[in-house]
C-alpha cells in the first residue's frame, strides 16, 4: 500500500513548474491577452513566508510578484490559490511537528482582504492568529464572509 503523500512533499514536488504559457482565446476573455506563468509551489510558499507579523497580502499580491519575477502578463490565479493552500497545510503539518518557524499563512487573504475558510483550522484559527497580531476581523457586508478590517494599510510590498 502506498503512503500518503504528506503536505511538505507536495509543497516540495514542483514537478515541471515555473511554466510559463501563451493566453489562449478561451483564457482571454478573463485574463486578457498575453503570457502567464503557472508557479511551482515553493515560489508561492517563498512569498508567504515574507509577510512578517501585522502585515498582510492578498493572493493577487501574490499573482503580481509572480508575473513581474517572470516577466509574463499574470501569474495564474487557479494554481496560485491551489498552491497557497497547500502551503498552509505544510505550515500546519510543520506546526503539528514541533516547529517553530512555518510560513505564516494566516497573513495570506483572499481577494478584498477575506479570509480564506479552506485554510486549515478554519476561520476561527485565522480569526485568533490574526487578532493576535493587532488585526481587526469584521463581517464584509451582509455576505458570511470575514474580512481583515483596513486591510489595505496593512499590505506589504515586496
Amino acid at each position: 500500500m502506498k503512503k500518503k503523500t504528506t503536505w511538505q512533499e507536495k509543497l516540495a514536488d514542483s514537478k515541471d513548474l515555473p511554466r510559463i504559457e501563451k493566453i489562449d482565446e478561451k483564457k482571454s476573455k478573463r485574463w486578457g491577452m498575453g503570457t502567464f506563468v503557472i508557479p511551482a509551489p515553493i515560489e508561492v510558499d517563498e512569498i508567504m513566508r515574507k509577510v512578517s507579523k501585522g502585515k498582510l497580502i492578498t493572493i493577487n499580491e501574490i499573482r503580481e510578484i509572480l508575473a513581474k519575477k517572470h516577466n509574463v502578463t499574470i501569474g495564474c490565479p487557479i494554481t496560485t490559490g491551489i498552491f497557497s493552500w497547500i502551503a498552509a497545510h505544510a505550515a500546519d503539518e510543520m506546526e503539528s511537528e514541533g516547529k517553530k518557524k512555518i510560513t505564516p499563512y494566516w497573513r495570506t487573504l483572499k481577494t478584498g482582504g477575506i479570509l480564506n475558510e479552506k485554510y486549515p483550522g478554519g476561520i476561527e484559527n485565522l480569526r485568533k492568529r490574526l487578532e493576535a497580531e493587532g488585526h481587526i476581523i469584521i463581517q464584509k457586508g451582509k455576505s458570511k464572509f470575514l474580512m481583515v478590517k483596513d486591510f489595505e494599510e496593512s499590505i506589504i510590498k515586496i
